[in-house]
C-alpha cells in the first residue's frame, strides 16, 4: 500500500513537473508548490504529534500509575539512549538544534537540506519526547517540513532563491500546524528566517500557512494550546509589565548562557552512550521532584492558569507538602524556572533530540506566574497571573530567540489573547532591548554568526560573507626575479599584455610591484638595458590583501587605496597573486541582483 503510494506521488510529480515546466512558467509553479509543501509539512507535523502521544500513551498505560511512580526515574534515560542508537546508526549525522540547521541551509547551501531531514527528526524527537525528555518537538517539526520543502524545490530543479523561498514554505506549513498560529508563522519565516517582506515570497509563505491551519483544525480541531478568559487590559499594570520584562530579559541571558556551559561540558564527552547514561540518569532525578519536566510540559502551563496551582503542578512530587507554606512556594517556583533550563540543557547535550520552542513558553509561562505572584503576595496586588504568564511567554521567547513580533504573535494566537497585546508588546520589547546588546544573536544563529555564515536582512553585510574572494584571484600577472635587469623587464613586457608586473626574491616572496606606466621612457633607453635592476623600478603597495581577509576586509581596502589591483601574500609574504577591484565588486553586485530578483 505504501509502495503504490508513494509510486503514485512520483508519477504525480514528474507528470506536475514536466507540466509546469511547459506551461505554468516559475511563478505560478511556486505557488503550485508552495501548497503541496504547505500540505506536506502540516501532515508531517500531524504525524510528529501523534507519534508523541502514541509513544506517552503507550508508557502511561504500560506501567501502573502511582503517586511517586519510579518508573519514570528511568524512561528519560531510555528514550535518550534509543534516540542515541536510532541517530548514530540509521541516520549517522546530526539532528541537533533542527532551526540552527534550517538557518545553515539557508546561509551556507542555498535551502539544500538532506533526504532524511523528511523524517529522522520525527521519529528522534518523538522518542526523546514521548519518554520524558524535557525538551519540544517544534524544532524537529520546523526541520522537517523545511525539508520537504527543500527536497521538493531540489526535485523541481528550482533556482537557489526559490529552493530557500519553498523551504521557508515547509517550515511556515509546519509552524502553523503545530501551533494552529498562521501569523506567527509568518513572521517567524520572515523575522528568523530572513525572508523577504515581498509580496513574491509572501503569498506563497501565505498558501503554505492556510494549507498547514486548516489540515491542523481538520486533524486536530479548532482548540488553542492554553485556554484562558482575557479580560480588558489595565493600563496601571503598565510598570509592573515592565518589571516582568525586566525579570524575563534575565531569565533569558540565563537560560543562553546555561545552555551553552552545559553542552561545552557534554562536548568534552566523545562516548555517546556514557553521556547518554549520565543525562538520562540525571534528568530522571529532576523529573522525580519536578514531574512538570518530564516532555512538553503544556499541561502545567494550563494548571497554572487554574484556580489551583499548586495541588496540580506538584501533585506527583515529594515536594509537595511544601506548597503550603507561602515563601517556600516562590522558592519552588524559582527553582522550576532555573532547574527547567538545565533539564532542557541536558537533554539535548546528551544525546536527546528536541527543540527549545517548549521550554521557553514554560520557562516564560512560572515567570509570569512568579512576578505577579510575587506582586500580589508582597504588595496586596490583585495583578491577574494568566496575563503574566503570557506576558511572560512572550517575554522569554523574545529574549531567547530575539524574535519580539513572533513572541507577540505566538503567544496571542496560543491562547486567543489579541485583548493583551499591548502587555506582550511592552514585555517582549523590555526584553529584548535588554538581551540583544549583550547577546547579538539568536540561540539558533549564534554559532553561524561566529564563523560569519548567517544570513540577515542587510543584504550587504550577507553578501560580503557570501562572495569569496579567493575565487576571484588573477595569476596571469607575470613575475620578475628581483636580480633581473632592465633588458630582462622589457623581454617580459613585450609578452605581456598588462602594465603591472611582481617583483619577487630567490624564495617567492613578494618584493615589489613594477607599474610599467611609471617609468615609460626608462624602458626605451637602450643604454640602461645591463645597468638599471628592476630592483631599482619598483614601488611597495600601500595595501596587501592577506589569505585570512574578509570580502568586507578586502573591500575596505580597495575603498581607502583607490587602486584598482591588490597583491595578495601570505603571512611570510610569499606572493600568491593579485585581486582585481573591478572582479571583486562586480562578484559582489551579482550576489546582491540575484538575492534581490523572485
Amino acid at each position: 500500500m505504501i509502495t503504490k503510494a508513494s509510486h503514485f506521488i512520483v508519477s504525480l510529480f514528474t507528470k506536475l513537473r514536466r507540466y509546469g515546466k511547459q506551461k505554468l512558467g516559475i511563478s505560478n509553479t511556486i505557488l503550485l508548490l508552495s501548497f503541496f509543501t504547505g500540505v506536506f509539512g502540516a501532515t508531517a507535523a500531524i504525524i510528529i504529534k501523534n507519534l508523541l502521544h502514541f509513544t506517552a500513551n503507550f508508557l502511561a498505560n504500560a506501567f501502573p500509575h502511582a503517586q511517586h511512580n519510579y518508573f519514570y526515574l528511568a524512561f528519560p534515560l531510555f528514550g535518550i539512549l534509543i534516540t542515541i542508537f536510532y541517530v548514530t546508526r540509521r541516520i549517522k549525522d546530526d539532528l541537533s538544534h533542527g532551526v540552527s540547521k534550517v538557518l545553515g541551509a539557508i546561509s551556507k547551501d542555498n535551502g539544500k537540506l538532506k533526504p532524511h531531514n523528511m523524517y529522522s527528526s520525527m521519529v528522534a524527537s518523538s522518542i526523546t519526547v514521548g519518554f520524558g525528555g524535557s525538551v519540544g518537538l517544534e524544532a524537529p517539526m520546523v526541520l522537517t517540513g523545511s525539508a520537504i520543502g527543500s527536497n521538493l524545490a531540489r526535485y523541481f530543479k528550482m533556482s537557489p532563491k526559490n529552493t530557500v523561498l519553498l523551504l521557508a514554505c515547509g517550515c511556515t506549513a509546519a509552524f502553523a500546524a503545530v501551533f494552529k498560529a498562521p501569523i506567527a508563522a509568518l513572521v517567524f519565516a520572515i523575522e528568523l528566517l530572513m525572508i523577504d517582506f515581498t509580496a513574491a515570497t509572501v503569498l506563497p509563505l501565505m498558501i503554505a500557512a492556510a494549507s498547514g491551519i486548516v489540515l491542523s483544525i481538520l486533524f486536530m480541531g479548532h482548540n488553542v494550546l492554553f485556554f484562558v478568559s482575557a479580560n480588558a487590559f489595565n493600563v496601571k499594570n503598565v510598570p509592573y509589565y515592565i518589571i516582568l520584562g525586566i525579570f524575563t530579559a534575565l531569565i533569558s541571558l540565563y537560560f543562553l548562557r546555561t545552555l551553552r556551559t552545559i553542552e561545552h561540558w557534554f562536548s568534552k564527552m566523545k562516548r555517546k552512550y556514557l553521556k547518554g547514561i549520565l543525562g538520562g540518569l540525571f534528568l530522571g532525578g529532576l523529573i522525580f521532584f519536578f514531574p512538570m519536566f518530564y516532555g512538553e510540559g503544556y499541561i502545567f502551563i494550563n494548571d497554572l492558569l487554574s484556580s489551583n496551582a499548586p495541588e496540580l503542578i506538584f501533585k506527583n512530587s515529594p515536594l509537595y507538602p511544601f506548597t503550603s507554606m507561602p515563601f517556600l512556594f516562590l522558592g519552588l517556583i524559582l527553582a522550576i524556572i532555573l532547574l527547567k533550563v538545565v533539564a532542557m540543557s541536558i537533554t539535548t547535550a546528551s544525546g536527546g533530540v528536541g527543540g527549545t520552542f517548549a521550554p521557553s513558553l514554560f520557562i516564560g509561562g512560572f515567570c509570569g506566574f512568579f512576578v505577579s505572584h510575587c506582586l500580589n503576595l508582597f504588595f496586596g496586588l490583585q495583578l491577574p497571573y494568566f496575563h503574566f504568564i503570557l506576558a511572560g511567554m512572550a517575554g522569554i521567547m523574545s529574549g531567547v530567540m530575539l524574535t519580539p513580533l513572533t513572541a507577540i504573535f505566538l503567544t496571542a494566537e496560543l491562547s486567543t489573547g489579541y485583548s493583551l497585546l499591548i502587555p506582550l508588546m511592552i514585555t517582549s520589547s523590555i526584553s529584548y532591548l535588554i538581551v540583544s546588546p549583550i547577546e547579538k544573536y539568536s540561540l539558533y544563529g549564534k554559532k553561524l554568526a561566529e564563523k560569519g555564515e548567517l544570513k540577515t536582512h542587510n543584504k550587504d553585510h550577507f553578501a560580503m560573507k557570501k562572495v569569496d574572494w579567493h575565487t576571484l584571484i588573477d595569476h596571469d600577472i607575470a613575475v620578475i626575479p628581483i636580480h633581473s635587469t632592465l633588458r630582462d623587464y622589457t623581454r617580459i613586457i613585450a609578452q605581456s599584455t598588462r602594465n603591472l608586473f611582481v617583483v619577487v626574491d630567490e624564495h617567492q616572496k613578494f618584493a615589489g610591484l613594477l607599474v610599467m606606466d611609471f617609468h615609460r621612457e626608462t624602458i626605451f633607453d637602450q643604454s640602461k638595458y645591463d645597468t638599471l635592476f628592476v630592483e631599482e623600478l619598483m614601488i611597495e603597495p600601500e595595501e596587501f590583501v592577506f589569505k585570512d581577509d574578509s570580502t568586507k576586509t578586502v573591500i575596505e581596502k580597495f575603498k581607502r587605496t583607490g587602486n584598482y589591483n591588490l597583491p595578495i601574500i601570505g603571512a611570510d609574504r610569499t606572493y600568491l597573486g593579485f585581486l582585481s577591484r573591478a572582479r571583486v565588486l562586480s562578484a559582489y553586485q551579482d550576489f546582491i541582483a540575484e538575492e534581490s530578483n523572485s
